[in-house]
């Protein structure tokens, strides 16, 4: 299969590049509803998943949207706006 994804990572990667696509299309609703799943993912998933979303997906999405100066604030569900936070924490930006 051409686009078979192999591991947790790479079909966060992966889900990062369709929310992010989204975005760039103007198709909000949508953006939306793949950051509610990634949240559901994260709250509910493995300690691989919620690491996958955490350090793949979450940290993809966000610097784009930094990138582009978009306001994450009323985008990101509250369990991955907080994560969000922790990573902006940690980095020390």
């Amino acid at each position: 299969m051409k686009n078979q994804v192999t591991s947790i990572y790479k079909q966060a990667e992966r889900f990062a590049e369709i929310t992010k696509k989204s975005i760039i299309c103007g198709n909000i609703v949508r953006a939306k509803k793949c950051l509610a799943l990634a949240e559901r993912l994260f709250i509910t998933g493995s300690i691989e998943t919620k690491n996958a979303i955490s350090n793949v997906y979450v940290f993809s999405v966000s610097s784009f949207m930094e990138m582009r100066h978009c306001n994450i604030s009323h985008l990101f569900p509250q369990t991955l706006k907080a994560e969000y936070i922790k990573q902006v924490n940690t980095s020390g930006v």
